[in-house]
C-alpha cells in the first residue's frame, strides 16, 4: 500500500535495477505515479510491474536510450500523455568504465559512451522536461552524482569526468531556474549495494553499504521542497545528516566545484 506524503509524477531513468529501481518503488510507495525509463524493455516492464504490485501505485515502463534525442523526446511525451506532466525528474542512468585502467589504456569508444550516458543523457532529459516545469512553475530535478566526481580518479577517469560534468549541469540549471519554483540538485547516493558497484574491483570485499532507503529519504525530502536551499549544490547520502541539512542554508560557493586559492594574492580567488 502507498505511504502518504507525495503526489504528482516522477520520471526515473535507469529504473530497471539498482538505485533507480529502489527509487521507483520508494516514490510509488509514497504516492507518486512513477514512469521508469531504461533501454531494456522486458526487464524494465517487469520491474515496473513489480513496483505497482508492491505499492499499489501507478507505474509506466518506457523503453528508451537516454542518449538518443528523438527517443527521449518521445518517451517524455508518452509519460505526459499517460501519467501527466513530470513533477520530479531523476537522472540516474549511466555507465561505468569497463576496466580499472589509466586513461591511455581505455577503449576510446567505451570511455566516451560512459561520459555520454551521464552527460548527454541528463542534458536531453532536462532539455525535454524543464521547459514544462517552468511553464507550470513547479518541479524538482535530481541528478545522481558521485563522490568520484570530486577528485581525480586514475582508474575510473570517464566516470569521474562524467560526474564532475554533471555537477556543472546541475549548477547551470539552478542558476537558470532562479526565481522559479523549479529546483535542481546533485545527490550522491553513497556506495549502494547494486550490480554496478559489485562489478567494480575497487569495492571488492566491501561489507558496509549505504542503505537504499536513505537515498529514497533524501529524494523524498527534495520532492517535498524541504531542501530547496540546496538547489545547485552537492549532497551526499550516508555522510550528510538529513535533519541537519534541512536546517542549514549553505553559504555562497558551498558544496559547489570551485578552484582553491593558492593564497591571498591569487587573482582567481
Amino acid at each position: 500500500m502507498a505511504e502518504p506524503g507525495l503526489d504528482g509524477v516522477a520520471l526515473v531513468t535507469g529504473a530497471s535495477s539498482g538505485i533507480g529501481r529502489h527509487l521507483a518503488q520508494g516514490l510509488a510507495a509514497r504516492g507518486m505515479a512513477v514512469a521508469g525509463l531504461a533501454r531494456g524493455e522486458d526487464r524494465l516492464r517487469t520491474a515496473m510491474d513489480e513496483v505497482a504490485a508492491a505499492t499499489g501505485g501507478r507505474t509506466l515502463a518506457v523503453a528508451a536510450d537516454v542518449t538518443d534525442r528523438a527517443a527521449v523526446d518521445a518517451a517524455v511525451q508518452q509519460v505526459v500523455e499517460q501519467l501527466g506532466h513530470v513533477d520530479l525528474l531523476i537522472n540516474n542512468a549511466g555507465l561505468i568504465d569497463a576496466a580499472e585502467v589509466p586513461l591511455w589504456e581505455a577503449d576510446p569508444d567505451q570511455w566516451w559512451d560512459v561520459v555520454s550516458s551521464h552527460l548527454r543523457g541528463a542534458f536531453l532529459l532536462c532539455r525535454s522536461v524543464a521547459p514544462w516545469m517552468l511553464l507550470r512553475n513547479h518541479g524538482r530535478i535530481v541528478n545522481l552524482g558521485s563522490g568520484q566526481g570530486l577528485a581525480a580518479q586514475p582508474e575510473y577517469s570517464a566516470y569521474a569526468v562524467a560526474k564532475s560534468g554533471l555537477m556543472r549541469i546541475t549548477e547551470a540549471l539552478a542558476g537558470a531556474l532562479e526565481g522559479s519554483d523549479v529546483r535542481a540538485f546533485d545527490l550522491a547516493p553513497g556506495v549502494v549495494d547494486t550490480p554496478m558497484t559489485r562489478s567494480m574491483p575497487k569495492w571488492r570485499g566491501r561489507t558496509e553499504w549505504t542503505p537504499p532507503e536513505k537515498v529514497v529519504e533524501f529524494v523524498t525530502a527534495i520532492a517535498a521542497g524541504e531542501l530547496d536551499q540546496w538547489s545547485g549544490r552537492f549532497l551526499r547520502v550516508g555522510v550528510d545528516d538529513l535533519a541537519t541539512v534541512r536546517g542549514l542554508t549553505p553559504d555562497d560557493g558551498a558544496r559547489q566545484l570551485r578552484l582553491r586559492s593558492y593564497g591571498d594574492g591569487d587573482p582567481l580567488a
